[in-house]
């Protein structure tokens, strides 16, 4: 939503950038038992809904029976990416998005309270813990704003101190610069890349950069499932970045009703007021809606739309700096 709205109201020549793919890719070549290097891959669809459509180890095409099997078998990733496997299972592609992400964004998974443990893996946050993304976020800030100094110390190192990561980024700046070729994914406007994907939607798909610039790679169409599941998210995305960029608290609430996971929990009454609720707590960051606040904050104070005050199925608690660093202490 960030690069749609900056490319299409802000006029930013802009690419969206994340990991998931490279990250995914690595879990691959783990459970298929090759190295990264031989891993290669064909990615593709909207960012946390990207697929592995095309997967070679060595050189050797990968089938949906082998990868489920090498994913079943691993000591880890057969606990931790539950909801993965079993989109594996049903779509016959392996999906970037980590296992708490993905359930996200689909309507089957955090449907009920009691199923909610079922598919998920409570030892780290990025594996489905009820809000699990707030309470990392809350816990680092409070570490960095108390450890500041480390942090600002640490960053004064040469950079041939650090080991270049998988991040995009480094490597598009090289190639734009220097003209040697860098292939990866990226974030940009369709317009027929994916072919059975809108056109005004933002995808992920294959690139290469060089001293040109970024160049898509074109014309490629995905499984049909992964495309339904996607078109549902592009239009999530067009509702909420009108939304944001005209103001209108209206066609906000319609995006968040179209919200797969919203769709699956809550009733129309109970999105309306939730979105009220929310704008009214939040409307220090959200100036574009100033003029609809107001009504917004009459209506939270005359809503009869029954809430329930619980920490929602699988919360932890937010872990103090001492016992972060009681913790990082006692790892080494």
């Amino acid at each position: 939503m960030n690069t749609w709205a900056a490319e299409m109201y802000g006029g930013v020549n802009v690419v969206g950038l994340c990991h998931g793919v490279q990250h995914g890719a690595h879990q691959i070549a783990e459970v298929l038992g090759v190295s990264d290097d031989e891993l290669d891959y064909v990615c593709s669809g909207i960012n946390h809904q990207t697929w592995y459509i095309d997967i070679r180890a060595k050189g050797r095409k990968i089938e949906k029976e082998e990868l489920i099997a090498g994913f079943e078998r691993h000591p880890l990733y057969s606990k931790t990416e539950k909801v993965r496997i079993d989109v594996l299972k049903r779509f016959g592609v392996y999906s970037t998005e980590s296992n708490g992400h993905l359930s996200e964004y689909l309507p089957w998974y955090r449907k009920r309270p009691d199923e909610i443990n079922r598919w998920i893996d409570m030892s780290h946050w990025i594996h489905g813990e009820t809000g699990g993304y707030l309470r990392y976020s809350t816990e680092r800030r409070n570490w960095f704003e108390t450890d500041f100094p480390v942090f600002k110390e640490e960053a004064n190192k040469p950079l041939s101190e650090h080991k270049r990561t998988s991040e995009h980024a480094s490597y598009i700046i090289e190639a734009m610069e220097t003209g040697r070729p860098y292939r990866g994914h990226f974030n940009r406007r369709n317009n027929g890349i994916i072919t059975n994907l809108p056109d005004d939607a933002i995808i992920e798909s294959p690139g290469y950069v060089d001293r040109f610039g970024i160049n898509m790679i074109e014309g490629i169409t995905l499984p049909t499932a992964c495309a339904a599941t996607c078109s549902v998210s592009v239009s999530v995305q067009r509702l909420s970045v009108e939304a944001a960029m005209t103001g209108d608290i209206d066609t906000l609430k319609l995006a968040v009703l179209h919200d797969p996971l919203v769709g699956a929990i809550c009733t129309p009454d109970e999105v309306w007021a939730m979105v009220d609720e929310m704008v009214v707590a939040q409307a220090e960051w959200l100036p574009q809606y100033a003029d609809a606040i107001p009504a917004a904050r009459e209506r939270v104070a005359k809503s009869t739309v029954k809430t329930r005050d619980w920490q929602g199925a699988a919360r932890k608690e937010v872990r103090s700096v001492e016992q972060l660093r009681e913790m990082a202490g006692n790892h080494g």
